[in-house]
């Protein structure tokens, strides 16, 4: 595919600065938002008028439709949304407080929506473009405790996009979810609070926090790797829906599908004797101790 032009939030630091990056070192053209875009001198600098920088706090919808159509407006479409704006605070769901637990929300899963429905009818006008969701292994298998909030939206962003590929698919919109385990980011850093776990939560909650604050070796994934990688994907025909980034998203994305498929074909009897016109009852499987 020639030239693209890509609408990147996030894209001050972390996997938004690699993937403006890379798609600029690719050719492309970028619409890179921050709430301070002046962070964007240095690839101004570098790559001219080939970058767009624009303030953007993703919470604020009226602000995703203008910085949508300012994009439109200096480079005639946009072929790439990229919804990488998150971050995530550590706590227990008992002792998070409400207004933190919304916050991260409103950042986390209302930001993609905001951008994903505004870029919908400048998509279906042009005739087509790419959606890419940055989501979470978090929101392919979850449980990891001390970011419930940022999990919910995860999983949310995942439930959206599932309905938002089916609705636009016709106008020849695609979607992409990208699921990253670790990454040398910014995300366990500056832009996330570790509070202390509470009584009786060091061993869940604790022990997220130990990983977070006393990592030496850090983490495993390349994110100037992973955005060459996207960079490529997009450029593709055949694009997949969800991607896992990483070996541990890898292996724990397979995994977990396969106890999903397991325990849904354990209780498949069970769950189809509910309709009216199903046997009716059917033997439980056996009732083994919880490992």
């Amino acid at each position: 595919m020639s030239e693209q032009i890509w609408f990147i939030t996030g894209s001050s630091r972390g996997f938004g600065r690699s993937l403006a990056v890379a798609a600029l070192e690719a050719g492309d053209r970028v619409v890179a938002t921050a709430r301070r875009p002046e962070q964007f001198a240095d690839l101004v600098e570098r790559h001219g008028d080939r970058i767009l920088p624009v303030a953007l706090d993703v919470t604020d919808a009226d602000q995703a439709g203008a910085a949508l159509a300012r994009g439109v407006e200096r480079f005639g479409r946009l072929d790439v949304i990229v919804n990488n704006a998150g971050y995530a605070n550590v706590s227990p769901i008992e002792h998070t407080p409400d207004e933190d637990f919304r916050a991260q929300f409103e950042t986390n899963f209302w930001g993609v929506y905001n951008v994903s429905k505004a870029a919908i009818p400048l998509l279906r006008g042009q005739g087509g473009g790419l959606v890419m969701q940055f989501s979470s292994v978090g929101g392919r298998v979850g449980g990891s405790p001390g970011i419930a909030s940022y999990q919910a939206a995860k999983f949310a962003i995942d439930g959206f996009s599932r309905v938002l590929q089916t609705e636009t698919a016709p106008f020849g919109i695609r979607v992409l979810v990208v699921e990253p385990s670790g990454f040398a980011t910014d995300w366990a850093g500056s832009s996330m609070t570790v509070h202390e776990p509470g009584e009786g939560y060091e061993q869940t909650v604790g022990a997220m926090n130990a990983r977070m604050r006393q990592s030496t070796a850090g983490p495993a994934g390349d994110p100037d790797r992973a955005a060459r990688i996207l960079v490529q994907i997009a450029k593709r025909r055949d694009v997949p829906f969800h991607l896992p980034l990483g070996v541990t998203a890898t292996e724990m994305s397979i995994a977990q599908d396969r106890r999903l498929l397991a325990e849904d074909e354990r209780w498949a009897a069970v769950g189809r004797s509910a309709d009216f016109a199903e046997p009716f009852p059917v033997a439980f499987p056996d009732d083994v101790a919880a490992a």
